[in-house]
């Protein structure tokens, strides 16, 4: 990955791969879920812990192989279990839980010793090929790509490095694997030929699709799994009655949920716990992290992080919602406005040009354009309440801690640093002098002044 990140650490719609990996082997409901970790294991052990508590680590301090790691799983364990060992590759996030559920299914109906995941690839190159007994179809040999031969090579099924296995067989095989390969190495695929030739029987269950087991090596994989998987995801969501008008410029995480009619503009990324309200519609040109859409709400070109929008509320275009912002029904947010930690009612209006920050707004209020919420004092924020049916003139500034009651005004131009009683009308401006013939004195031969001159004699003609 050329990167300082583990590569099972590297992202995709909302997961890391490892992440993905674990999603669905959860869906097995494991009694026991053991990820053996190596190169970079204080990082990834650590993001385990935050992911999923309930997994357990098993560490292969040296690289020694497939068959090593898994023995090291199974020591985690106490050396032997009872029931069926499915193993999985941690970089294999397109993997779903039905394609694990099929192969344990198929491991136990058919009675196998160990049950491999294949598929047919366009390319197999790199990969270990899967050597089949010519009359019976049964599974002989798994030959990575580096120890095969000519006629090996030219397989187009291939191991997936997914397997279901007989847990006391798998455990007093890995005893017997060898290290007489290209490599040094324990494979993991040499426990097929040693359970084979005990007698024991060997299957496979082929994958419905082959980009599922795709492992992830570099960043042009990387992104080839995100296009497959964010595909996926917006299939799945058009087919449950969300319109997504261009999927190709669209975005989601695994974790976005939308409801019912529910619209998807051009150039919309989606992350984190976002959830799209029925007929609501977003984008085009937004992005929106852990924001909750009420029903029939529009989000036009906006930023929003931890923001609620409620129902046949308007954002946009230009807006930014910072976390904390809560907007009741029907209520809107203009355009160029930003707004942090603060709730605004019911039909209230911020139309443009303004920053809301730590404040609380009542219903049915309208703030004029260009207003801010002066909340930071160097030190420390404060909070403006500002309540309901209240008409705020443009460009005020409300320098908190301030209250501006119910049903209260303030004029244009106004920085508010006192309470406004309910029902007032708040002044706080300079009062306006106006310097007759001061362009004429100061400016003389200007523009302005040639322009004030010839206003002044177009007067006095109509006096």
């Amino acid at each position: 990955m050329k990167s300082a990140t583990p590569k099972v650490l590297h992202q995709i719609c909302g997961r890391s791969l490892v992440g993905h990996v674990l999603a669905a082997s959860r869906e097995l409901d494991p009694a026991n879920l053991v990820v053996v970790v190596g190169h970079a294991r204080e990082q990834v052990a650590a993001h385990l812990t935050e992911i999923d508590p309930g997994v357990r680590t098993a560490v292969q301090a040296e690289q020694n192989g497939t068959g090593h790691a898994v023995r090291m799983g199974l020591e985690e364990l106490g050396g032997s279990v009872d029931g069926t060992v499915v193993v999985v590759c941690g970089d294999t996030p397109l993997l779903t839980a039905d394609t694990l559920k099929k192969l344990a299914a198929t491991h136990h109906a058919d009675g196998n010793a160990v049950t491999v995941l294949t598929a047919e690839v366009p390319d197999a190159t790199g990969y270990g090929r899967i050597v089949r007994d010519e009359a019976t179809g049964a599974v002989t040999a798994i030959v990575e790509h580096k120890d095969a031969s000519d006629a090996v090579r030219s397989i187009r099924e291939i191991n997936s490095g997914v397997f279901a296995f007989d847990g006391r067989l798998l455990s007093d095989a890995l005893k017997r694997v060898r290290t007489d390969n290209s490599q040094g190495e324990e494979y993991l695929t040499d426990v097929l030929g040693i359970l084979r030739e005990a007698g024991h029987r060997v299957g496979a269950s082929v994958a419905g699709d082959h980009r599922e087991i795709a492992g992830i090596n570099n960043r042009v994989q990387l992104a080839e799994a995100r296009r497959i998987l964010n595909d996926r995801l917006l299939t799945r969501a058009m087919l449950d009655g969300v319109t997504v008008v261009d999927p190709a410029s669209t975005w989601v995480d695994v974790t976005v949920t939308f409801e019912q009619d529910s619209v998807v503009h051009p150039n919309t990324q989606l992350s984190g716990s976002t959830h799209i309200g029925g007929g609501a519609e977003v984008g085009p040109n937004s992005r929106l992290k852990d924001t909750r859409v009420g029903r029939g709400a529009r989000v036009d070109n906006t930023v929003s992080e931890g923001a609620r929008v409620g129902e046949g509320a308007s954002v946009g275009p230009y807006a930014y919602l910072r976390p904390g912002t809560r907007l009741g029904a029907k209520a809107k947010i203009g355009t160029y406005v930003e707004t942090k930690n603060s709730s605004i009612g019911e039909g209230t209006k911020v139309p443009h040009l303004s920053y809301v920050g730590d404040a609380t707004i009542g219903d049915f209020t309208n703030i004029g354009a260009a207003s801010v919420f002066v909340n930071y004092d160097g030190e420390s924020k404060h909070h403006t309440t500002v309540g309901s049916h209240c008409k705020t003139g443009s460009d005020n500034m409300f320098v908190a801690p301030v209250t501006v009651g119910d049903g209260a005004y303030t004029a244009a131009g106004s920085v508010i640093t006192k309470d406004v009683p309910p029902g007032s009308l708040a002044v706080a401006r300079g009062q306006q002098r106006n310097i007759e013939g001061w362009v004429a004195r100061k400016r003389p031969g200007s523009s302005a002044a040639k322009a004030a001159e010839a206003a002044s004699r177009q007067v006095e003609r109509e006096g």
